[in-house]
């Protein structure tokens, strides 16, 4: 298995087959194989026809084990789209320090960037719109609003996220003149910089709900529709307008008019939404440049789109 991050806890066949026998004998005889999609939070390992390992690559990966354990059941009745069901959960053995989950396969194909050619995606807005507003809107517990494990930066102010956006700006700047680079940085700078000088940037609202990875790597589709939506690690509670950031991500400009309407967001919070695009565009750059392409190619993508919409956005706001 390729190595993703420099603390990778080393996970093979054998590890897992182990780890596996400990909750189950039933899953004894079921061939095992390495999915030949994986993340860069979790190994994933195909269990038979209906069942999928996930196992973390990096120390620390229990807390989002426990977190979907202990929350999907509550959010995914409410959501318009599959979700995984989490089948067993697994305790650190043979060395391995983390826990892991066996969870029911999902069938669909990997959502894509829409190309030039192709029709306008506003089924695929809809369901998307869908899946934003049922998170949204569902009540947060009060055992919800004191769980550690749902606080994530990405539901925070889109101004905490300065001083790492210079980083990741820094970061970036050795690959300009790669031919593959094919985002204007300069471009990316300014613009940032005149969000953070709105004081909208600053701004803190009702916490709410929001999954904080919605992106192609998570989403099934089929036929033009959403049917399932993957790993919750990042599901928490606090400002939900990082998850509009896949209108930029995945959808053309007329489907993204279609999703904005659907969503019924204000100018302020789509222009912020547009912002945290540029930060998810340049923040894995550097880092996944040469391990996790794919997903480069679509950050890269993402700010491009941004980037044609935020003139307009930063007039309206």
């Amino acid at each position: 298995m390729p190595r993703l991050h420099e603390d990778e806890i080393h996970i093979d066949d054998e590890l897992v087959r182990r780890l596996l026998g400990t909750v189950s004998s039933a899953y004894d005889d079921l061939p095992l194989r390495r999915f030949e999609v994986t993340g860069s939070t979790n190994a994933l390992f195909r269990l038979g026809d209906e069942l999928l390992v996930r196992i973390p690559r990096q120390p620390g990966g229990t807390e989002t084990i426990e977190k979907e354990e202990r929350w999907l059941p509550y959010v995914a009745p409410h959501l318009p789209a599959a979700v995984p069901e989490v089948v067993a959960v697994g305790e650190p053995g043979f060395g391995y320090p983390e826990k892991w989950s066996v969870v029911r396969f999902l069938v669909g194909d990997r959502a894509v960037v829409p190309r030039a050619d192709e029709a306008p995606r506003h089924r695929l807005a809809a369901d998307l719109a869908r899946v934003v507003t049922a998170l949204g809107s569902l009540p947060v517990p009060d055992g919800a609003r004191s769980d550690p494990a749902l606080e994530w930066y990405r539901g925070r102010p889109l101004a905490s996220m300065d001083d790492s956006m210079q980083e990741y700006l820094r970061d970036s700047r050795p690959l300009v003149g790669h031919p593959d680079l094919d985002i204007d940085l300069d471009a990316v700078e300014s613009a940032w910089a005149r969000i953070m000088h709105l004081p909208e940037a600053e701004r803190e609202v009702e916490p709410r709900w929001y999954h904080g990875d919605l992106n192609a790597e998570n989403l099934l589709v089929r036929d033009g529709r959403l049917v399932a939506v993957l790993d919750f690690g990042g599901l928490s509670i606090g400002d939900p307008t990082i998850d509009l950031v896949v209108a930029w991500q995945l959808l053309d400009p007329a489907a993204r008019a279609t999703f904005q309407d659907a969503v019924s967001v204000d100018a302020t919070t789509w222009m912020l939404a547009c912002g945290w695009a540029l930060v998810l565009s340049v923040m894995g750059l550097p880092y996944y440049w040469d391990t996790m392409r794919d997903r480069v190619v679509r950050g890269l993508h993402t700010g491009r789109e941004a980037l044609a919409d935020l003139p307009a956005l930063l007039t309206e706001s």
